[in-house]
């Protein structure tokens, strides 16, 4: 049994948060095997079974999701077979073996009109198909499972945004600004950016301490996605033309919510570490980014 404890699977090893969750997994003396959406897809349950059946892990923590939220108003089914029913899957299969499932949502299950930071305690009120997709996630979990832990976070950036095909809002504001063009970022916008590698930190401080429900790991102090951009800039170096914009200029084809940042107030109250400055953090990303180059 106490070999069994040690053993977790990641589905979505290869995003930006699965790679974080694979490498402090493995430092924290824990045997993982990591799948992507070639090795196994989510959204066949009989596949889901017969890998977890294989592996047996008693931790389960599952990094992968379809986060196209534009694209997901043209296919809201694509949204919710990754989303919703893949966690279905997930759920059952880690009834059958008893091992804990972890699963990401994210800030957009609620509609941003609260004007402060969102507790765990707040209804959730999604604006789009993702956004009804990812609390359907939560639910479908909750269903199956009586230990199941929901993170919610928001806006995530980590060091393998350099190697996924939609990077994160950090490369994107750094191609910008390799433009050469001014950049517009809208300021009426406030979320919790979180850097991938302390969230999967905090989320296995969380594991280790027993807990499940949801819980809220944002990136701490809210923060608009333009005084984002403009901590990026500061960080790197770079003076580009940066100029406000907002949600009426810069139309999208969802709807989002204008203030999702979270409240890490109960993650903390378990004895978890706060989130520190978000300058701090981008300038560990950009650190890991050169040595990664």
């Amino acid at each position: 049994m106490p070999e069994r404890k040690k053993k977790a699977v990641v589905f979505g090893c290869r995003g930006q948060l699965g790679v974080e969750l694979v490498s402090e997994l493995k430092r924290r003396g824990c045997e993982v095997c990591g799948f992507d959406r070639a090795s196994v897809d989510i959204t066949a349950a009989a596949e889901v079974e017969r890998a977890l059946a294989a592996e047996d892990p008693a931790l389960v923590m599952n990094a992968a999701a379809y986060n196209q939220v534009d694209v997901a108003e043209a296919e809201p089914q694509a949204a919710f077979q990754a989303n919703a029913l893949a966690v279905r899957n997930l759920a059952l299969a880690c009834r059958q073996i008893d091992a804990q499932l972890v699963h990401f949502s994210t800030d957009y299950v609620f509609d941003g009109t609260a004007g402060r930071p969102y507790t765990e305690q707040d209804a959730p009120h999604p604006l789009g198909a993702y956004a009804v997709s990812k609390l359907a996630g939560e639910l479908f979990a909750q269903a199956y499972l009586d230990n199941a832990l929901i993170v919610r976070t928001s806006g995530v950036f980590g060091p393998g945004g350099l190697k996924t095909a939609r990077g994160n809002f950090v490369e994107l504001m750094l191609r910008l600004a390799a433009g050469g063009q001014p950049i517009r970022v809208v300021e009426d916008h406030v979320a919790s950016p979180t850097f991938a590698p302390l969230l999967a930190a905090r989320t296995l401080d969380l594991v280790e301490r027993g807990a499940s429900g949801i819980f809220h790991v944002g990136g701490g102090t809210p923060t608009s996605w333009f005084e984002f951009a403009r901590i990026i800039f500061e960080a790197a170096g770079l003076k580009p033309e940066l100029r406000s914009t907002n949600e009426r200029e810069y139309r999208t084809a969802a709807r989002r919510p204008r203030f999702s940042a979270l409240s890490n107030s109960k993650m903390e109250s378990t004895g978890v570490a706060p989130m520190p400055p978000l300058a701090q953090v981008v300038a560990e990303y950009l650190a890991l980014r050169r040595q990664a180059g």
